[in-house]
């Protein structure tokens, strides 16, 4: 399988690495990179070989979220094309989070909007100390839509609610707090934190793995087919709202929106 925006590399141990391998866009998610991502899970979670996956990314961030190129064309969509690429999106999280592998995340750098949804789905997130996430949808007058189920399940409504609205920035010691990272590292330290979480996976019989967490996602609030619909719906509103055409302009304008003090 040949991929453009992401690479696959699985090791003799049956480590597979799923790289984002778009630096230059600080592998921000488009339409490309979201079907490759969809690919990428289901060919994963099939491979027999593959023992557990390593979710990471090339160059100064891990994910800046949506590309801002793919979600200004939804603005010139209509509703229709506006739900199948929200669905597209909603898909390309649901598939990740049932690999049915365990999914470590190598966080560095930012990860912010669509990179925490990529977090979320992880089994354990290993994080550098100076790494900075943020779910800053509103800035832009959006919402976190199609990421939030993941978020939520991982970090329960109460912690989600603040971060959902506010857009604030916070840093890798906080997310551990919240429970959306497992390990904060030294950046020179990240490898071999990562490592130390591969070590368990090794010696345990891969398809119970698969059953445990299959039997841990039953038992958590279920991501239903309804809740992902409601999601895109959603989603597909916010691209249609004034705020959305507002915020999304500016940023590309490069100046402040309206609503900012």
């Amino acid at each position: 399988m040949t991929f453009e925006t992401i690479r696959i590399a699985t090791d003799t141990r049956g480590v597979a690495r799923l790289t984002l391998a778009q630096p230059q866009k600080h592998n921000a998610l488009s339409a490309r990179m979201i079907g490759e991502l969809t690919d990428a899970a289901n060919a994963l979670s099939d491979d027999r070989s593959v023992r557990v996956v390593i979710l990471e990314a090339e160059g100064r961030s891990f994910c800046a979220g949506g590309d801002l190129g793919w979600m200004r064309e939804q603005f010139d969509a209509d509703r229709p094309a506006r739900i199948t690429e929200a669905t597209r999106l909603a898909m390309m999280f649901k598939a990740l989070n049932e690999i049915a592998k365990p999914v470590i995340g190598r966080l560095h750098g930012n990860a912010f909007g669509g990179g925490v949804g990529l977090m979320s789905i992880c089994d354990a997130a290993v994080a550098a100390a100076d790494a900075k996430f943020g779910l800053t949808e509103t800035r832009l007058g959006l919402i976190p839509a199609t990421i939030s189920p993941y978020v939520v399940a991982r970090i329960g409504e109460g912690k989600a609610r603040p971060l959902f609205m506010s857009a604030r920035l916070f840093g890798a010691q906080e997310a551990r707090a919240l429970g959306l990272v497992t390990v904060v590292a030294a950046a020179d330290a990240l490898d071999a934190a990562v490592e130390a979480e591969i070590g368990p996976y090794l010696v345990t019989a891969p398809e119970a793995t698969g059953r445990a967490k299959r039997l841990a996602r039953s038992l958590g609030a279920p991501i239903t087919e309804q809740t992902i619909a409601a999601t895109i719906e959603q989603l597909a509103d916010c691209w249609e709202s004034d705020e959305a055409r507002e915020g999304v302009g500016a940023f590309f304008d490069k100046r402040e929106p309206s609503w900012r003090q």
